[in-house]
């Protein structure tokens, strides 16, 4: 059982993006921990064209074995249908189609896709029932990327929209997992969407890898003793110029 959990892990490690994008003007980071031997996180940049780039922040429904394989079928659904070049809500509802087709019930993905057009610096996404992704604009002011459709694998023939926005310089957005926001203290507070964003601002202008390590920091502080982590996985993008 063990070695079967290690190479499950093996094949999730290889899924996960080796380097991140260079895209001028814009600092990528991210950072992945996963909770058990395999986890349900995945996320991933696709590279759509030389000014563009995919990214992708998911959550399979389970843990171990059923989740990695789950996990492979939609990435492998996932970049089968940018490799076509559809639009984003296409994308997404063709993704769900699939999801739905193979997976057993009570078995979901939630996710986001977006990609950045960082020559406009116009970023594109669809929210499939995923954790809001937080834009922070250099002025303060917080927006979140609602837009999109429900999670994928449940609705059949469900459809998706996509909403672009503006990356005005010195603007971060944030995309994240459940396992950053659903972490329990003592008291049995939630470390919650409120305290993220606190934290992002009081960061905001800091550089990318600087905001997520101040975001980790703060969770891992704010969690009991005995809490038990899910998952934990954040992408950072910041507009630098």
């Amino acid at each position: 059982h063990q070695r079967n959990l290690g190479t499950a892990r093996q094949v999730q490690m290889q899924f996960l993006p080796q380097r991140r994008p260079q895209l001028p003007g814009y600092q990528f980071y991210d950072y992945y921990q996963s909770a058990d031997e395999v986890g349900g996180d995945y996320f991933d940049f696709i590279a759509v064209s030389p000014t563009q780039i995919g990214m992708v922040i998911a959550d399979v429904s389970g843990k171990g074995i059923p989740a990695s394989l789950l996990m492979a079928a939609f990435r492998a659904s996932l970049i089968a249908e940018i490799r076509n070049n559809y639009s984003i809500r296409t994308i997404c509802r063709k993704v769900n189609d699939l999801m739905f087709e193979s997976m057993k019930a009570g078995n979901f993905v939630t996710a986001v896709y977006g990609v950045l057009d960082a020559k406009n610096h116009i970023l594109t996404f669809s929210n499939c029932g995923h954790n809001l992704p937080v834009l922070l604009r250099s002025s303060g002011e917080v927006e979140y990327l609602r837009e999109g459709g429900p999670v994928f694998g449940v609705t059949p023939g469900a459809e998706y929209e996509e909403r672009p926005i503006y990356i005005g310089k010195g603007d971060v957005v944030v995309l994240y997992t459940d396992g950053v926001v659903e972490v329990f203290d003592d008291d049995r507070q939630e470390f919650g969407l409120d305290r993220l964003i606190d934290i992002l601002k009081e960061n905001k202008d800091r550089p990318s890898a600087e905001i997520e390590n101040a975001v980790y920091r703060s969770v891992n502080s704010f969690a009991s003793s005995k809490h038990v982590f899910d998952d934990f996985t954040m992408i950072v993008l910041k507009r630098t110029e």
